[in-house]
């Protein structure tokens, strides 16, 4: 287990905290191995019945570590870490829920959009900045983002990469409530106590059924997202984006067609 993923249990729930505050919690390889992980033996353990994820420190998640992603390109997208840990969450019967605090940027948005209930603090910024970075959108939000909120507003988020608010996220559909920070944890473990006190089988029914196709369709959307994501990597675009980031300069695209 990372030292940067905290995993801890309150009565029924398995609480995932993503610990890498002096970063933002910035996602490394290992915390993705981490995470899945923990996603995986929670699903498995009959003595948990709600997941609770967040992240300390003030945010939720910076995305990916650029430099440990730069550093370890996924070599096989289809059993890389990250695929690991999008698939654990995909797969998991029982309730998710993510309390966000802070900045949620890039799969720390997207990762979002698979929980099954979502709280969020009036300080929290999201932003998914793939196109941006020379790259595309993952873990299927290019299939639900334009089914959720429609083509145009889902367009606005992932063209731009701008950061928008948690009212927003709330009005796009997938956010529940917007809380001051200091109300945030308790909310979201107050809810997952609720959720623990309903009966087991019938939420796993309603989270299967509620997701039925869409499961197979997301899954078909992720596999084209990751084999363009995975040649977004390997361009000239994506290089630059790593390089200006490290350099502190605002990349020049204007040289690339």
């Amino acid at each position: 287990m990372s030292e940067n993923i905290v995993v801890s249990t309150f009565g029924q729930t398995r609480h995932i905290q993503m610990n890498r505050p002096e970063r933002k919690n910035a996602i490394s390889v290992a915390m993705y191995s981490a995470m899945a992980d923990a996603v995986n033996e929670a699903a498995a353990n009959p003595e948990v019945r709600s997941l609770l994820i967040s992240g300390a420190g003030g945010s939720f998640s910076s995305g990916n570590d650029l430099q440990d992603f730069m550093n370890n390109p996924p070599r096989d997208p289809k059993a890389s870490p990250v695929a690991m840990f999008m698939e654990a969450l995909l797969a998991c019967p029982k309730p998710l829920v993510a309390a966000v605090d802070g900045v949620a940027v890039g799969i720390g948005t997207t990762m979002l959009l698979h929980c099954d209930l979502v709280y969020a603090s009036d300080v929290s910024k999201f932003k998914m900045p793939f196109a941006s970075l020379g790259l595309c959108p993952e873990f299927g939000s290019s299939y639900l983002l334009p089914r959720m909120m429609g083509h145009q507003q889902a367009a606005d988020l992932l063209l731009f990469g701008e950061v928008f608010a948690p009212e927003k996220a709330q009005a796009c559909g997938f956010v529940n409530e917007v809380l001051r920070s200091e109300e945030l944890m308790a909310r979201a473990m107050s809810r997952c106590e609720d959720l623990n006190a309903l009966p087991a089988s019938s939420l796993r029914a309603t989270k299967q059924l509620m997701r039925g196709d869409l499961h197979e369709e997301v899954i078909s959307a992720m596999e084209k997202e990751k084999a363009l994501f995975d040649l977004g990597l390997k361009s000239a675009e994506f290089s630059e984006a790593g390089t200006a980031f490290f350099e502190g300069r605002k990349p020049d695209f204007s040289k690339f067609n």
